[in-house]
């Protein structure tokens, strides 16, 4: 559409031109034209085909230029508009005092001649300049702006908005994660959410009461000492029954990671097609591994549920099944690791005493 107005525009514009130029003649040539108004029709017409012809030149630079725009990164197009204009205003300041000099006035075009190439020169100086230093120039008005830039260009990929489970609060582990600066991006706590912890932190039994507690608590924490990262969002759902299926439903909506710890919660929203970051896979991965053949000094705290098995824990609580261990319940010994299973919903590892291992 805009295409075919440029063009008509030249085209009315160029019959018109031709249309009255013949005002322009020599009043002696007038004189002699004995059809004006044929004349006349005739220059239309020739201005009407140079219009179109100047016209679809102009299009067709425009949509190039356009292109150009359009592909050019942000930055660079920022700080060549910055160049520029400070070009302009540099070649203003400095040809000021050219219009105050006595100039003759047959060397009158003088003035604005050199007024017009001062400024096409300091405007490709500015731009020239805006090109070798500009990320430089953005990087001390701002140390953050480039990589804002990159984001918008899609250069760079922007941090995903994370969607906080109740579990997730409750167990108390994002808050070291944010304070190691591992945890990026957005993080929104849905208002049913914080519904659920209230009727939690409200309820009659004990273990709940203090759950739900526990997390309002560490919520404020966390929103006191992130307070532009953690947002409480008024989102709810009526006609969604459970908090999960809430949970999901959001997160697809805004496109954003479910940040859970919740192992069922995770596989349902894999189903989904929505991303899940579980802080128990966090944990698993960065858990040192213990391969068959490895030692540990365990204490062995209660039976298993075999007659012949004892458990005992790690330090960072994952559960040891150590075979022919229940006679040294209460008891520290160095056990064999056989083998592992690690799962989203925890980890275990088996062993047997050392004694025996080699026996």
């Amino acid at each position: 559409m805009l295409d075919a107005i440029i063009i008509i525009s030249f085209i009315i514009a160029g019959a018109g031109i031709g249309f009255y130029s013949i005002e322009l003649l020599p009043s002696g040539v007038q004189q002699q034209v004995t059809n004006t108004d044929a004349l006349r029709i005739v220059f239309a017409g020739f201005g009407f085909l140079i219009g179109g012809a100047v016209g679809l030149s102009f299009q067709t630079t425009y949509r190039r230029l356009e292109a150009q725009v359009r592909e050019m990164p942000v930055d660079v197009l920022l700080t060549r508009a910055i160049g520029l204009v400070i070009g302009l205003l540099i070649a203003n300041l400095m040809l000021a005092p050219l219009f105050l000099l006595p100039i003759p006035a047959d060397f009158g075009f003088i003035k604005p001649l050199v007024a017009v190439l001062g400024s096409v020169m300091f405007a490709f100086s500015g731009i020239n300049l805006a090109d070798t230093h500009g990320r430089t120039f953005l990087r001390l008005i701002n140390p953050h702006t480039v990589e804002t830039m990159l984001l918008a260009e899609g250069t760079l990929k922007p941090a995903a908005t994370k969607v906080l489970d109740t579990s997730c609060i409750i167990d108390g582990r994002l808050e070291g994660l944010l304070d190691t600066g591992f945890m990026e991006g957005q993080i929104l706590v849905p208002q049913f959410v914080l519904q659920e912890l209230q009727q939690l932190a409200d309820g009659a039994k004990d273990l709940k009461r203090v759950r739900g507690r526990r997390g309002l608590e560490i919520l404020n924490r966390i929103k006191v000492a992130y307070p532009e990262r953690i947002l409480i969002n008024p989102i709810d759902y009526e006609d969604v029954p459970t908090v999960d299926a809430k949970l999901v439903r959001f997160a697809q909506e805004i496109n954003g990671t479910l940040l859970t710890n919740d192992y069922n919660l995770s596989q349902v929203a894999s189903v989904q097609k929505v991303p899940v970051l579980n802080i128990n896979d966090l944990v698993n991965a960065v858990r040192p591994t213990y391969l068959p053949g490895d030692n540990l000094d365990l204490k062995i705290l209660k039976e298993g549920k075999e007659p012949s098995q004892g458990i005992g824990y790690l330090e960072d609580g994952t559960m040891v099944v150590v075979e022919d261990g229940s006679s040294y319940v209460g008891g520290e010994i160095r056990v064999v690791v056989t083998s592992a299973l690690q799962t989203s919903a925890g980890r275990m590892i088996f062993a047997r005493p050392q004694a025996s291992a080699f026996a």
